[in-house]
């Protein structure tokens, strides 16, 4: 294939399209079957408990008093147009860095759609031990720490990655 003709890393918008759709119906499944603050117990250690997060991870600004939803939203917006367009530059084979872009794409797009829509992100996945108590997430917030997980898996080996690829 000729640099001309060589695709682009937008072919993995398929993956933030799927995590974003798998985001919004396990949401749409939450809020449909349960009462906020219901808990249902999965196991001894995890649940699922429907919350309403007003802030940032770990419910960071959640009572700053509502610009926050607002000011999150643009920050969602310019990140998801920078990784749209370092998607565009990146060669579609680049497979690392692409499905690390498009995880993180997918999670910023699931919860900018719950803070503009609802005003706040639905959250749900609630694990625990004894009397500590991790802070509820949801599907798109495991997305973006995948692809961040990605992200820093390339920044230390990617050059041996890389190489890998060449010599196949």
């Amino acid at each position: 294939m000729t640099k001309s003709t060589e695709r682009s890393g937008l072919v993995w918008l398929w993956l933030s399209l799927l995590l974003f759709a798998v985001d919004f119906g396990t949401k749409a499944l939450v809020v449909e079957n349960m009462r906020l603050y219901e808990s249902i117990e999965l196991l001894p250690f995890f649940n699922f408990t429907y919350m309403h997060n007003y802030g940032a991870a770990f419910s960071f600004l959640s009572e700053a008093g509502g610009w926050q939803r607002w000011f999150l939203s643009a920050i969602a917006v310019a990140i998801s147009g920078l990784l749209v367009y370092w998607l565009k530059k990146l060669p579609a084979k680049n497979w690392l860095l692409c499905s690390a872009y498009a995880l993180v794409l997918s999670g910023a797009l699931g919860n900018l759609y719950d803070r503009v829509t609802l005003g706040y992100v639905v959250d749900f996945l609630h694990f625990y031990y004894q009397d500590w108590h991790y802070p509820a997430f949801n599907v798109a917030d495991m997305a973006i720490v995948g692809g961040a997980g990605l992200l820093l898996f390339d920044a230390i080996f990617g050059d041996n990655v890389d190489t890998q690829e060449k010599k196949a």
